[in-house]
């Protein structure tokens, strides 16, 4: 699958914190918490594409308890980072796997699944092998910060809306796991857990990117710009003036990129 780099993680963690919809996760934590749930232990908790640990830190901030965390990624040097970080502070267990591979997950026990800004990288038939597993076993799932395909910017550019539709079709490319769902990623998600029997529930967490964001919004305007460059069509000195009228703007204008969260909960055991 793509890789991410530390640098890049670091950048994008405030604008994730600050988009991430809280009421959904005062709804996790509560369910987290409940008898059905906690069977009176520590819960584990899996975080798939954990990276430096930016989910463990967000739930942390939101007032999440004590929890044993089993940190999943294909990056060995974002696991070290993550165990420099947290080890001290928080139970954690680090795991490298290959994540497209579903058999080698090790999701094992898990009372919930997390992650963040994965499903829009993934395919429809990773999303139902890993549904498939979860309802196996109970477990709950936390996605947040899947990207939906809905991108604004303020002051407007011409070009603003042909840039965001060439975007959302490269992100249908496959990033390791197959052809990717991209924009798609939270509606099939839903559908997918909720043909399971699980008990769904979405939020909006779109980025809201302002002059405090600056760095992160002149890194994805470049990012955007070079996704579309070629073969969808974008003649290349209006792209380039696209792109330059953008980055002139960080500081002054605004830009919102959508997400959704999704929270998928099992129904309760009939025992």
């Amino acid at each position: 699958m793509s890789g991410f780099s530390i640098s890049w993680l670091d950048l994008r963690e405030r604008a994730d914190f600050a988009a991430r919809d809280k009421t959904l996760v005062i709804q996790l934590l509560a369910w987290l918490a409940s008898p059905e749930a906690s069977n009176g232990a520590d819960p584990l908790v899996v975080d798939l594409g954990s990276g430096t640990g930016s989910t463990l830190r967000a739930l942390a901030k939101l007032g999440a308890p004590k929890f044993v965390w089993r940190l999943v990624d294909h990056d060995g040097a974002l696991l070290d980072e993550a165990l420099k970080r947290h080890l001290k502070t928080f139970l954690i267990e680090d795991y490298q796997a290959d994540l497209t591979v579903m058999d080698e997950l090790p999701l094992g026990g898990a009372r919930l699944v997390t992650a963040s800004a994965l499903f829009d990288l993934a395919s429809s038939d990773f999303v139902d092998k890993l549904v498939e597993r979860l309802h196996r076993q109970r477990s709950g799932l936390y996605a947040a910060l899947n990207y939906n395909g809905i991108m604004s910017w303020e002051p407007a550019h011409p070009l603003d809306a042909a840039v965001g539709a060439a975007f959302n079709k490269d992100q249908l490319r496959d990033k390791g796991f197959g052809h990717a769902l991209g924009p798609d990623a939270a509606n099939y998600l839903q559908q997918a857990l909720t043909r399971a029997g699980y008990a769904v529930f979405t939020a909006l967490s779109p980025w809201v990117l302002t002059a405090a964001d600056a760095t992160l919004t002149n890194e994805l305007i470049r990012g955007i710009s070079a996704a579309v460059a070629t073969g969808y069509g974008l003649d290349t000195v209006e792209l380039k003036n696209w792109e330059t009228f953008r980055l002139a703007h960080t500081t002054t204008g605004i830009g919102t990129v959508g997400h959704l969260d999704v929270l998928a909960l099992p129904a309760p055991s009939s025992a």
